[in-house]
């Protein structure tokens, strides 16, 4: 469809229809993703000073206390002179000695806790410039890796102050392995590390054994890395209403006609299409967009299908892009058997940053 007319007495449409994510075939240069490793939008304007610690939470206040202090020593030279060395080290005087103590925070907690907003609020701390710092996702970085090239990734990042790996994931041996071996050589040329990992919401104490997992997982570099352990519920359902019922197909094609900007597909079709887009082309795929208005949701059903939605949820989530749909509730995307399985927090993810979406949109609905 690609018009419409106004029902009478109602506000006109737009005489162009909605976009099409299904009609999106994004390609993206390498050097796009290495120049888009900051913080989301949704991040943009974040800091220490705007993450309000729950007062019955204090390790969220000692979270705040000790990443400010630890922002605050990365000032300075860099830690091993890397930048200034020549290609194999040779050449230049020997680097000044790193600062003592560990040169990388692993921030442990459950989902929506803040972790992100304050790996952003780091970032933003560091006295580096921009181009001095990266920010991504582990899926992102090992995006990187495969679009530059392993020893390319390393040169590249071996030029900043401070590398933050947010949702660092444990479930895939292979990636893990590459990712541990990057930050190794990262270490060396002394750049800073910031980390995060979601732990399954429900799960008393689960988190410290995320905590040990990652460091087991990076395995040499463990002594490299601060624990901080962020206690809390998750901040999207503190205080909120339930996520709204999904609203039926008129009303989502309705929505998707009067807002300018916004995209309408079947959900199965998007599904179908998501398998021929690479990931790391996902944040492109939603360039441009005020809202995802979706059609006929249900069960998603393989999981390399649901692991790439669950990419998708997350480039949403960090643009801000509200999500209306018809169909299933979000909660019943992912099948028991999935979030029982090896990536179920990967889908709790999902399923908690899909419902803060579809908050966002339900005032899109009428107006």
């Amino acid at each position: 469809m690609s018009s419409s007319t106004a029902a009478p007495g109602s506000s006109p449409l737009p005489e162009a229809g909605p976009l099409s994510l299904c009609a999106r075939e994004p390609h993206v240069p390498a050097e796009r993703l290495v120049a888009e490793m900051v913080p989301p939008p949704r991040f943009d304007s974040v800091r220490f000073a705007t993450y309000i610690p729950d007062p019955n939470q204090p390790s969220q206040t000692e979270a705040v206390r000790v990443l400010e202090g630890f922002a605050a020593g990365l000032g300075g030279a860099h830690a091993s002179g890397a930048g200034r060395r020549g290609l194999f080290g040779f050449g230049r005087a020997k680097a000044p000695k790193a600062p003592a103590g560990p040169r990388g925070v692993y921030l442990d907690g459950g989902y929506g806790v803040g972790k992100t907003h304050l790996l952003a609020s780091l970032w933003h701390a560091t006295p580096a410039e921009p181009s001095r710092k990266a920010f991504g996702t582990f899926v992102e970085l090992t995006n990187l890796v495969g679009a530059l090239g392993f020893q390319q990734t390393v040169r590249t990042l071996s030029e900043h102050r401070l590398l933050c790996i947010d949702e660092f994931e444990l479930d895939d041996p292979g990636d893990t392995v590459l990712v541990s071996t990057l930050l190794g050589k990262l270490v060396e040329a002394g750049v800073a590390l910031a980390a995060t990992s979601n732990t399954l919401p429900g799960k008393l104490g689960e988190g410290r054994f995320a905590a040990a997992d990652f460091l087991r997982e990076i395995q040499g570099l463990s002594a490299h890395f601060r624990t901080l352990r962020i206690d809390g519920e998750d901040y999207r359902h503190r205080g909120l209403p339930e996520a709204p019922a999904p609203f039926s197909d008129e009303e989502v094609m309705k929505t998707a006609f009067a807002t300018e900007g916004a995209s309408l597909d079947d959900f199965g079709h998007l599904l179908e299409h998501l398998a021929k887009v690479h990931p790391s082309r996902y944040g492109a795929l939603t360039d441009g967009l005020r809202a995802v208005c979706l059609t006929g949701v249900k069960p998603v059903p393989d999981q390399s299908t649901a692991l790439r939605l669950v990419v998708l949820a997350d480039r949403l989530y960090d643009r801000e892009v509200p999500v209306l749909a018809s169909g299933l509730p979000f909660d019943r995307l992912f099948s028991e058997e999935m979030l029982n399985g090896g990536y179920r927090k990967k889908y709790f993810r999902a399923i908690s940053r899909l419902t803060a979406l579809a908050r966002d949109a339900k005032g899109l609905v009428g107006a």
